[in-house]
């Protein structure tokens, strides 16, 4: 069978199976959610596991029973040659149709009824990938509904973005001087292991810059890889990880910090920082001190509640564990880390 995207096979299965089950009653229906095909990024490798006919409606609270039963008892045992019932590792076989309210789905997959605007900690609280699953998934269907939902959800608000900004230039900043100071004690692998790392912070630093979510690790190059690098930013960061010494690695990570300092003086949300590269004090160590575009960051930050919080950064910035960021109702118990217990209840208002 040749490969069909998950985008298209979907527009089909709501063409031709779902909305006329769905005749009459106001609905919005996409393939949103969890998912590498959601973003767009599944290949053929991508049907072994987990992949199929999938949509998600969204419905009134008083049409839900009857929407259920109506695609329950309407589906084909095939589509496209397909199970429309269909399982993977512990799942057993079922239709993968999820009917819900806007409003249930929202706190399912984000961990807040984001139909409502967000506070400013469920901003910090809910992982770029969760957010992708929104804002990125095909729509086929819309009665109003769900274009407000994405269009709210596109991207963060500025003072918040301000303040993840700061934030990543601040993860940068941590490590920069560690590349040298591994490998003159002869630790070779702790050095590259530190440049590796720098590089997913310049990626992920990146994607903020061009206002882009940031997908989970199995795809962030390849998000990265949508990106403008007119500049030669993508081949100084491969430089840097496939660098064989020091000297290499300085050199790449070097090129790399520079074109960063540029794109950010290019957006000009701070006044223009020096981009040059300097030592870090008196060791030998070459840096661009990305503590100084941290610090111009911060100073446009005027929101109270961002500038009282530790440079910890969102929950993506803050922690990468997949079972943390893949739950949001786990994701939100670090909300205390952001001034509340992570409820939704006691969001401010």
């Amino acid at each position: 069978m040749t490969f069909v995207s998950s985008r298209r096979l979907n527009a089909a299965f709501h063409t031709e199976v779902i909305g006329p089950l769905l005749d009459g009653t106001p609905y919005a229906a996409g393939l949103l959610g969890w998912g590498s095909d959601v973003v767009g990024y599944d290949t053929e490798r991508s049907t072994d596991h987990g992949w199929g006919p999938r949509l998600c409606v969204f419905v009134d609270d008083a049409d839900l029973a009857a929407t259920r039963d109506r695609i329950e008892d309407g589906l084909p045992d095939e589509f496209r040659g397909l199970p429309v019932r269909f399982g993977w590792d512990q799942q057993r076989p079922v239709h993968h149709v999820t009917v819900a309210t806007l409003a249930g789905w929202l706190r399912d997959h984000l961990g807040v009824d984001a139909t409502r605007p967000l506070a400013t900690q469920d901003w910090l609280l809910v992982p770029q990938q969760q957010l992708l699953g929104v804002v990125r998934g095909q729509v086929y269907a819309d009665d109003g509904r769900l274009a407000p939902v994405r269009a709210s959800l596109r991207w963060y608000p500025d003072q918040v973005w301000r303040w993840l900004l700061a934030c990543q230039w601040r993860r940068l900043d941590q490590e920069e001087p560690f590349v040298q100071r591994t490998a003159e004690v002869g630790d070779e692998l702790g050095s590259a292991v530190v440049a590796a790392r720098q590089v997913r912070d310049a990626v992920r630093l990146a994607l903020l810059m061009a206002r882009r979510y940031a997908p989970y690790s199995k795809w962030l190059g390849t998000a990265f890889a949508e990106l403008d690098h007119s500049d030669g930013l993508d081949t100084a960061l491969r430089d840097a990880v496939r660098a064989a010494d020091l000297a290499g690695r300085e050199r790449a990570l070097g090129t790399a910090y520079t074109l960063l300092a540029r794109r950010h003086n290019a957006l000009g949300v701070t006044e223009p920082v020096d981009p040059a590269l300097r030592t870090f004090h008196d060791r030998p160590a070459t840096v661009l001190g990305a503590g100084r575009f941290a610090k111009a960051c911060l100073a446009t930050v005027t929101d109270p509640l961002l500038r009282s919080l530790p440079l910890v950064g969102s929950v993506d910035q803050a922690a990468d564990s997949t079972d943390l960021l893949s739950d949001p109702s786990v994701a939100r118990r670090l909300g205390p880390l952001y001034g509340n217990s992570g409820d939704p209840a006691e969001r401010p208002h």
